[in-house]
């Protein structure tokens, strides 16, 4: 595949992740996912893997956060990983993350990991996100 397609692929997925955030339906998420692809949690020390338990955490947490607003957007130069700088609130608590975003070279997301900071917002989102989906989360690891 040349490097063009490569990246008008990456450019296209991320360009309909970017539509489901504005529009608020992550309804085609499916779509944008490997079926092998993983999430790794800012919470968990092992990745989740398996695109239906990707997009099942991806569709909470967008319904736990409030606020939630990109800001930046940064790539690597191949195009497969992009990294986007986010803020949002969970509750009372405001945090600031990022989340990384490996593609393969069709555009399917193949890795998707978070990172949050304070500790603060790190523990509401933890404290939600368990109470949402603790047992689907666990039942899924097994």
């Amino acid at each position: 595949m040349s490097e063009l397609n490569l990246q008008r692929n990456v450019a296209e997925s991320l360009s309909r992740w970017h539509a489901m955030i504005r529009t608020g339906d992550l309804g085609a998420l499916p779509d944008l996912l490997d079926p092998n692809a993983v999430f790794r949690s800012p919470m968990a020390h092992t990745p989740y893997p398996g695109g239906n338990v990707v997009a099942m955490i991806l569709n909470t947490v967008f319904n736990v956060f409030e606020d939630f607003q990109y800001h930046r957007e940064l790539a690597t130069a191949d195009g497969l990983n992009v990294v986007l700088e986010f803020s949002a609130r969970v509750g009372s608590r405001e945090l600031k993350g990022i989340d990384m975003i490996r593609f393969d070279e069709q555009g399917k997301i193949v890795e998707f990991e978070v990172m949050v900071r304070p500790l603060s917002g790190l523990q509401a989102l933890g404290e939600e996100m368990g109470r949402r989906l603790g047992a689907y989360l666990a039942a899924a690891k097994a």
